[in-house]
């Protein structure tokens, strides 16, 4: 290899969405020249993404808008949601540090706002950027802690994550940090077991330029029509093979893995999480699975592999957490103010993915009148869609379920328990919050809610699994527990707080969390070092 070919700097990071820009501005931030590798164009899922950053403990934000919030509460919530999947003190410290990320990352200018929404809902209207994004309020989390509102959008219209990771690559140019774009990265280069390097094939000039926007558009719109996407991209891959050229960036201290999850490696899929297929790939091309096959490939360990998020969401409109959802059987899936991948989840592990929702003609009308005000766009389409292609209508129970397949007597049966006991004020028998559950008394429709491809009603899947991870430090580990000399992990290329049980904001949060840690340690510097002073 040519001596131009090859550079050299103190870090070197793979992939550059929300980890990986987290990673460089840390590791920058402390006096090193940090490398920053995309095979596109940046941005990754975090752009694509709703810009949410799961964060509580008594944020600026928060305080703001008048909401009591502690580390203690926001800790009992997540400890039950995630299920175990990191250590108590890792989970403590993430909650500890909450409020400061938020502020960490308004430094760098992420528009924040203490606009509180007040009603359930999966995602924010343009109105509102402050809200309960997960299962807070719902039954068998409200008594643990204080429901506490914690989803902190950037704000931004419509889908604001292009706003979050603007302002993070913002403060990577204001550091000088050098970013290769069009860059793939397609090995770890190890000298005495250690990780000192990666070795790329770099696009440039037009062909970069080509291969940029063929993938822009294969990430969005492709996301939401698949063919466009497979297109597009089978092109870029196309100049890749033909025109990229071999660049090796050495690494002095060490090398950070931030290049997503697996949601589009059908064969990964297919080997570790087989019942997750129909949705919608939530994610770009790059989210293939590469940066995890490297680490695999120097001998790193990998866990949750199996893990998927599903998200079936039926709020907004906010009266539809009112409605009872119920399986082919006619039987309760589950409280149906959870967050939409509990909902998702139950439905594909439980009830074959197949479900519907029971509304009466009264909650329908409340429904449609709060679409305009709750919503933004793309829920109206989904629910305009939901209310005409996926009804059936019936006067009785026995009409509507022999309309939408579903069986009669275990619906009378699961609607009786109902709405028995929302006429008695007793426990709803899934469990729900009293405030959301409200008798139905017909006409009766069943919405069809089953995970399955659709373009105007789709499930939204992403990965969570990722290679196993220090803890304190973020470096790879191998299945001994020994690390990976020279090699970290972040994001959803790693092991983290979501990859067990995901609630709106909390892969971002990881992000941020996982990728400052990991582009601290990079550097051998001690925990808890104020990366601000430069060590060099």
């Amino acid at each position: 290899m040519r001596a131009e070919d090859e550079l050299t700097a103190d870090v070197v990071v793979v992939g550059f969405g929300a980890a990986g820009a987290c990673a460089a501005i840390e590791a920058a931030r402390a006096g090193a020249e940090v490398v920053v590798l995309d095979r596109f164009a940046g941005g990754g899922a975090t752009a694509l993404s709703g810009g949410v950053v799961y964060a509580g403990g008594g944020t600026s934000v928060q305080r703001e808008a008048g909401v009591v919030d502690t580390p203690e509460a926001m800790y009992a919530y997540l400890n039950r949601e995630v299920g175990g999947v990191v250590s108590e003190a890792t989970l403590r410290r993430f909650c500890q540090d909450s409020a400061g990320m938020v502020d960490w990352l308004a430094e760098l200018g992420v528009p924040f706002e203490a606009s509180l929404c007040p009603y359930k809902t999966s995602y924010p209207s343009n109105r509102h950027y402050l809200y309960h994004s997960g299962s807070e309020a719902a039954g068998g989390f409200r008594d643990i802690a204080p429901p506490a509102p914690r989803g902190h959008r950037a704000r931004g219209r419509g889908i604001s994550g292009a706003a979050l990771f603007d302002a993070l690559a913002g403060a990577v140019r204001g550091l000088g940090i050098r970013v290769l774009t069009q860059t793939a990265a397609t090995d770890l280069v190890t000298e005495e077991g250690r990780v000192v390097g990666v070795d790329c094939r770099r696009l440039t000039g037009a062909p970069a330029a080509a291969h940029r926007w063929l993938s822009r558009y294969a990430a969005k719109p492709g996301i939401y029509y698949p063919p466009l996407r497979r297109v597009l991209h089978s092109r870029a891959e196309a100049l890749e093979r033909r025109r990229a050229r071999p660049l090796r960036v050495r690494a002095r201290r060490g090398v950070v893995l931030a290049s997503g999850g697996f949601i589009q490696n059908r064969s990964m899929l297919r080997e570790h999480a087989p019942a997750y297929r129909g949705g919608l790939a939530l994610g770009t091309p790059g989210d293939d699975g590469s940066g995890i096959r490297l680490g695999m490939a120097v001998g790193a360990a990998t866990g949750e592999l199996g893990s998927v998020s599903v998200w079936r969401f039926i709020s907004p409109p906010s009266a539809f957490l009112g409605a009872v959802l119920v399986d082919a059987a006619g039987r309760r899936v589950c409280d149906e103010s959870r967050y939409g991948a509990a909902l998702g989840h139950a439905l594909i592990t439980e009830h074959g993915g197949r479900g519907w929702l029971l509304v009466d003609d009264a909650l329908i009308r409340d429904a449609r009148r709060q679409l305009r005000e709750q919503t933004v766009w793309f829920q109206r389409v989904q629910t305009e869609y939901l209310l005409r292609s996926r009804r059936a209508r019936g006067a009785s129970l026995d009409e509507v379920a022999g309309k939408a397949g579903v069986d009669a007597e275990g619906l009378r049966a699961t609607l009786g328990a109902h709405n028995a006991a929302a006429a008695a004020g007793q426990p709803d028998p899934a469990g729900k919050p009293a405030e959301f559950v409200r008798a139905l008394r017909g006409p009766y429709s069943l919405l069809d809610i089953s995970i399955g491809p659709s373009m105007y009603y789709p499930c939204p899947m992403l990965t969570l699994g990722g290679l196993l991870v220090d803890e304190d430090t973020g470096a790879v580990l191998r299945d001994s527990g020994a690390p990976v000399d020279g090699l970290y992990a972040a994001g959803r290329t790693a092991v983290g707080i979501c990859s067990r049980s995901y609630v709106s904001g909390l892969s971002l949060a990881d992000c941020v969390f996982s990728g400052r840690r990991a582009g601290r340690h990079a550097l051998g510097l001690p925990a808890g070092l104020d990366t601000n002073e430069n060590v060099f």
